[in-house]
This record gives structure tokens, C-alpha cells and sequence, in this order.
């Protein structure tokens, strides 16, 4: 079962799993930054026997495309225990997460490794087919390297988005997509 909860309601306790859990999952490639990206929105756990075996967060960021900004469900962190791949859990936190994007943002975005693109491209995520940007402290610089790896959930009633154009997300430290 999947519970749900808010940066700020997981203890120490949790966010010390969900790290070590991140580091487990990614092989080290992890960093501190890529966990800070995770905080501030909503996670949605899977534990069994007290023991964390799944993970996924989505946090509010904001997007430009053909000229609006939108308010955009944007996924981090999501990881499964070596241990328990293949048998749901991924699905199960990314539907937990596919469900508040849904009701609570204009779009879903997200950046997929090599590794995980085919359960994104199975649930219905739609790969980005222009170019990506990120709004830098410098201005607009496009992100030629995260073209290929940004995916998009367009949500019921939400904006009609033209895949070929230019998709821009906010600054962050660390990697912006």
C-alpha cells in the first residue's frame, strides 16, 4: 500500500531511508543535490515490514511553453529497492504520483534515465520532441542534453502542448531537468 505524506510530516527516520534508498538504487549516482531536488512537495512511499522498498516525489516547479508560464507536477526520486524490482512498486508510487498531477497541476514533467524510460513510455508520459531550456541566472539556455530524456503528462482539461517547440523549466542547483 502506498501512503502519502508531505516533506515536512517525514521524520528524520524517513528521510534518512529515502536517502539510503536513493543511494541503493542509483549505484552511488545520487548526490546531495538530487536529493534537495526531491524535497518540498509530496512523497509516496511503499513500505513492507517497516522497511522502505519504494520511493517517488513531485514537487511544484514552473514551466514556460508557447509563451505561458504553467504550474508543472514535476516527478523526482523515484527508486525501488534492488531487491524488489519487477514486482509493482514503481507503478505503484508513480500512479500515487500520476493522481495528484492530475488534480493539482497544468502538466507533468519529468527527466527518465536510460534505465527507467520504458516504464514511463508504458504508463502514457509522452517524450518531449522539441528543445528543453532552462530560464539560468544568465537568461534562456537551451539544454541540449536533456532533450531526449524529458517526458510530459499532459492532464485532463490542462493546456494543449506542442511537443516540437521549446519546453523551459525554472532554475536549480545541481541538474535543472
Amino acid at each position: 500500500m502506498t501512503s502519502t505524506m508531505p516533506t515536512a510530516s517525514l521524520s528524520i527516520d524517513q528521510r534518512t531511508g529515502i536517502r539510503h534508498l536513493m543511494d541503493l538504487a542509483f549505484l552511488g549516482g545520487f548526490d546531495d543535490d538530487d536529493f534537495d531536488h526531491a524535497l518540498g512537495g509530496l512523497h509516496f512511499l511503499v513500505e513492507e515490514h517497516g522497511t522502505l522498498v519504494a520511493h517517488a516525489a513531485v514537487v511544484q516547479r514552473s514551466f514556460l511553453h508557447g509563451g505561458r508560464a504553467y504550474r508543472c507536477g514535476y516527478v523526482e526520486a523515484v527508486a525501488v529497492h534492488p531487491d524488489r524490482r519487477g514486482q509493482g512498486f514503481a507503478a505503484a508510487v508513480m500512479s500515487a504520483a500520476e493522481s495528484v498531477i492530475d488534480r493539482a497541476y497544468d502538466l507533468g514533467a519529468l527527466s527518465a534515465s536510460a534505465a527507467g524510460r520504458g516504464l514511463y513510455v508504458a504508463r502514457g508520459w509522452l517524450p518531449w520532441l522539441g528543445r528543453t531550456a532552462v530560464l539560468a541566472p544568465d537568461g534562456l539556455t537551451f539544454t541540449a542534453e536533456d532533450d531526449d530524456s524529458t517526458f510530459v503528462r499532459p492532464v485532463p482539461g490542462g493546456p494543449v502542448l506542442d511537443r516540437t517547440g521549446t519546453l523551459t523549466c525554472d532554475y536549480r542547483n545541481g541538474d535543472v531537468w
